[in-house]
């Protein structure tokens, strides 16, 4: 991945890059774990998706694909404001996506909580513009809601952590929590990328903070 020290600010639809019109890459059909499409604007009946940000999406991608119940996986771009951008334009700070995880999963077999409180204890989600030593507008902590239900959850569960969060002396959590945005697919070589280098690298900058038990 790339290193900086410090985040650039958000651009603005000025000084965002233009991007392009269409894709300029092609994808592989299936995924590597799951043998379900990788590309996967249709869904199947009662599926669900949610787009969540964590920080690199390496890692991040490897973490829901081996939850239960979810069918598909994907990286990308999201939350930014230039059309099909490319990760090294990404990186530079200038069009406003963060590095995302498309999940498509079948909530009769697990919840959208169960993913949300997954996505917190994976990562830090105080960090703002960062996630441990990888800093920058890409790596800030996002979850994309498609449905009125999801973000009712989301919201909920970000309150209930809070309190345990500062219990142990971190921040004010940063997530970002909006409707989903355009998501851009990543290039292949990102998609399943620590199937394709097993000692590939994983930035989890975990708090060790456990979501509260009900009650």
């Amino acid at each position: 991945m790339f290193f900086t020290r410090t985040a650039k600010p958000m651009p603005t639809a000025e000084t965002a890059l233009s991007g392009r019109t269409s894709r300029p890459f092609p994808l592989a059909e299936r995924h590597l774990v799951l043998d379900a499409p990788l590309v996967t604007d249709e869904v199947p009946d009662g599926y669900q998706v949610a787009i969540f940000g964590l920080g690199c999406f390496w890692g991040a991608e490897e973490v829901f694909w081996q939850v239960p119940g979810v069918w598909s996986t994907s990286v990308g771009y999201a939350g930014g404001l230039t059309p099909h951008p490319s990760y090294e334009e990404v990186c530079s700070g200038r069009t406003g996506h963060t590095e995302a995880v498309r999940v498509v999963y079948d909530p009769a077999r697990v919840s959208f909580a169960d993913l949300v409180t997954a996505f917190l204890e994976v990562h830090d989600p105080t960090q703002g513009m960062r996630q441990g030593n990888d800093v920058g507008t890409q790596y800030r902590s996002a979850i994309y809601w498609t449905t009125p239900e999801q973000e009712t959850v989301a919201r909920d569960l970000l309150a209930r952590y809070q309190p345990a969060l500062t219990e142990r002396g971190y921040g004010e959590i940063t997530t970002e929590v909006a409707p989903a945005p355009d998501y851009y697919y990543a290039e292949d070589y990102h998609q399943q990328y620590l199937v394709k280098n097993p000692h590939g690298y994983r930035c989890h900058s975990a708090t060790g903070v456990r979501f509260p038990a009900d009650g």
